[in-house]
């Protein structure tokens, strides 16, 4: 049976009290922070970088899943593993060497993974599947929270499930961008597992109804494929 997971983007959290925030999400029932870097030259926004990863590091145990949407990528990668990162996943079009890239995050201790935008092929993960621990699929252009959900996405989820299952290895397939209750059930059904959502948890008041109500809708799609 599917194991899913839920990762709150801190993009969308109040940045103010960002320990409480994290510490919050977590007992509301997420399983992963993830957390957006941005450049403002890969991705036209600026975001965070590896003092707020150490920052919120010591406030929760679940791993922490940092995006990186910046380049070039290899100067950054020791020191967000040094910050406590658990997952780092690029773009590969901001490495040079993808090969090299995914080594790298692996040596310094961390699981490795290729972000893909709504308009890159596939075609990067078939020589570098064996340094792959998650692949993750853009559901909207990247740069902003709060974007609404592409449906063309779907179908890329589904060419990564089928990549994955005849690789036959144990790796995450990760949804980023407008991801809800009212459609987490389709990405999932597509055949990720494991769900970024950013403002549709941070913007309302209770994380744990929110998450509850994601939880109950991935039950739901478990529940037919078992059947």
């Amino acid at each position: 049976m599917t194991t899913y997971r839920i990762a709150p983007s801190i993009l969308s959290a109040d940045f103010a009290r960002l320990g409480e925030e994290v510490r919050n999400v977590v007992a509301a029932g997420a399983d992963i922070i993830h957390f957006d870097v941005m450049d403002n030259h890969y991705v036209p926004n600026l975001t965070i970088g590896p003092l707020v990863c150490q920052a919120i590091r010591p406030h929760v145990q679940v791993p922490i899943d940092v995006h990186l949407m910046v380049k070039p990528v290899d100067r950054i990668i020791p020191d967000f593993a040094k910050a406590g990162a658990n997952i780092i996943t690029f773009h590969p079009e901001a490495s040079e060497h993808i090969d090299r890239t995914l080594q790298l995050i692996r040596d310094n201790g961390c699981k490795a993974g290729l972000v893909f935008n709504p308009h890159t092929p596939l075609h990067y993960l078939e020589h570098v599947m064996d340094k792959i621990d998650m692949i993750l699929i853009m559901s909207v252009n990247p740069g902003f929270g709060g974007q609404s959900f592409i449906p063309q996405a779907l179908k890329k989820i589904a060419m990564a499930r089928r990549m994955i299952d005849e690789s036959g290895r144990d790796i995450m397939l990760e949804v980023d961008g407008g991801i809800k209750a009212d459609n987490i059930a389709e990405a999932a059904a597509a055949g990720a597992d494991t769900f970024v959502a950013g403002s549709a948890i941070f913007g309302k008041p209770d994380y744990k109804a929110v998450i509850d109500a994601m939880r109950g809708e991935l039950a739901k799609v478990g529940n037919s494929v078992a059947k």
